[in-house]
């Protein structure tokens, strides 16, 4: 097989290019879906695909693919390289771009190579990973694999009140193909960690074996609004403390724990939320991750536990409501392996990894084979403007991706 290596500079030139697209009159980074600010990257990237020669495809939920294929490998199941390209509010650059980018990058290596796979290779951007605007978070890749209908999505009401089905149809992404149109031989998405191991042990490569489940719901505390003044404490129903108790008892119980478990509440709201006035409502949001399914029920079940004896000590009256929920996933051991391999063969030294967030390959692997590859984040910072990772580990992973895709796609 032939030793490549990607148009570097043409990389990092993108990843630059699409980091500026987008920008709001603050100049922050914030290309969230379907918006027009998406409109204008989704654009920038097809233009990239048709200078590369690529095929594109944009499917119903607007999923856009930039297919490589020709007369003696198009009835054969594509390699399939993914990732996103909508951001978070105020974000960094490289969260999924970087992706997206690099399996762009490697078919263009691989075709001005001469080298005709025996398998078509296809890179995606998928609508909605991030979820900031719709829910749940990776909804294109959700409904790629089959996991969510495409007419439940399209009809998803978004935190500005749009429509996703409209406005993929405003911005000229709602497609004609149906997701899963066409299934994966295999699926690769590298990615930067977002996390700091990588970077602490001074590893280049990280080989992602599994991905943790994730869990989130809304609480809801109802009790009773007062007078800051004059209500004595003992007599107070304050869904205010009550909330402020389950944020503590989630921290200590996995503070506590000797396994990786881990509780974020990242949303909160009092009502009436006045300075002098004991809060009559509290709602506030519960994510929960582990890469253990076993684990992960007993986390929701302590939780449950807990809100109920919550409810009568305080006098407060405790409903719950699930926003998403994905069971942890094992990747596929042979491209695991497959990403080592391609790392020692680059002199690179690697790691296996879990992932902390949540990324497409979690979705696309319900339907192929997946893994994925990380590279280090600098001070594990993401969602953040000052997400960054250096150049030469940037075009490090995409290196090994270009291997990986290519042993993928020569396996009959």
């Amino acid at each position: 097989m032939s030793i490549l290596s990607v148009n570097g500079e043409r990389l990092l030139n993108r990843i630059r290019a699409l980091g500026e697209t987008g920008r709001d009159s603050d100049g922050r980074l914030s290309r969230i879906a379907a918006s027009d600010a998406d409109k204008v990257g989704r654009d920038r990237l097809v233009d990239w695909f048709r200078d590369a020669n690529l095929e594109i495809v944009v499917d119903r939920i607007g999923n856009i693919f930039g297919v490589w294929r020709d007369a003696g490998n198009i009835e054969k199941a594509p390699v399939l390289i993914g990732s996103h390209i909508d951001t978070v509010i105020d974000a960094g650059i490289y969260d999924g771009c970087y992706g997206v980018l690099s399996g762009l990058e490697a078919i263009q290596t691989l075709r001005e190579a001469g080298i005709t796979p025996a398998r078509p290779i296809a890179v995606a951007a998928f609508t909605n990973e991030e979820g900031v605007r719709y829910a749940p978070d990776m909804m294109g890749s959700l409904v790629y694999a089959g996991g969510l209908s495409v007419e439940q999505a399209l009809a998803t009401i978004g935190t500005d009140g749009s429509v996703l089905g409209e406005e993929l149809h405003r911005i000229g992404y709602a497609g004609t193909h149906e997701p899963g149109f066409s299934r994966p031989h295999a699926y690769v998405e590298l990615h930067v960690e977002q996390g700091p191991v990588l970077e602490r042990n001074r590893i280049p490569i990280g080989a992602v074996e599994n991905l943790q489940g994730i869990s989130w719901q809304r609480v809801t505390i109802d009790g009773v609004a007062n007078h800051a003044g004059t209500t004595p404490m003992s007599m107070r129903h304050d869904a205010g403390h009550a909330a402020a108790r389950v944020i503590t008892f989630l921290r200590d119980r996995a503070t506590a724990s000797n396994t990786p478990t881990v509780a974020t509440v990242g949303c909160i709201a009092f009502e009436p939320n006045a300075i002098n006035v004991i809060p009559s409502r509290a709602s506030f949001t519960v994510d929960l991750r582990d890469p253990d399914a076993e684990r992960l029920r007993a986390e929701e079940a302590a939780l449950e536990g807990y809100l109920q004896d919550l409810a009568a000590a305080e006098g407060v009256t405790i409903s719950t409501g699930r926003l998403a929920r994905f069971e942890p996933v094992t990747f596929d051991t042979g491209i695991v392996q497959a990403i080592e391999q391609a790392a020692a063969g680059r002199g690179l030294a690697s790691r296996r990894m879990t992932s902390g967030a949540g990324h497409d390959a979690q979705m696309i692997a319900r339907i192929a084979p997946a893994a994925m590859i990380f590279v280090p984040s600098v001070g594990g910072i993401s969602h953040n403007p000052l997400e960054f990772t250096a150049g030469a580990d940037l075009v490090a992973g995409a290196n090994v991706l270009l291997d990986v895709i290519q042993a993928l796609a020569a396996a009959d």
